[in-house]
């Protein structure tokens, strides 16, 4: 994670970092062995740090929480969920152009 903005998430801190948060949240669930979720990364990094103090992002690593994802219907990776209040507002799947991130965030702002 080249963004020191850019969170991890586990099954155990979810709830607490994702779900209670006060401000919308973008996760991105992810491997290292995936290679469209490295494609992406540098985007993810790019959306925390400009969107810094108004949107949370983070990571889950999908191999090493299996819970999560199981939760949240995540199949193919790298999928975002968007986040906000608890609920999931939005997703998206694959490695989708920066432009797709900043109109997924528009619509919890």
């Amino acid at each position: 994670m080249a963004s020191e903005k850019v969170m991890a998430f586990t099954d155990t801190n979810f709830d607490r970092e994702v779900l209670q948060s006060e401000i919308p949240v973008l996760v991105d669930f992810w491997a290292t062995w995936c290679a469209p979720c490295k494609a992406i990364a540098p985007l993810v990094d790019a959306v925390a740090e400009e969107y810094s103090g108004r949107v949370k992002v983070g990571k889950v690593n999908v191999d090493e929480n299996p819970a999560t994802p199981g939760k949240y219907g995540v199949r193919g990776i790298p999928t975002l969920i968007l986040f906000k209040g608890g609920a999931v507002v939005d997703q998206v799947v694959g490695a989708v152009p920066k432009s797709q991130l900043d109109a997924l965030i528009t619509k919890a702002l």
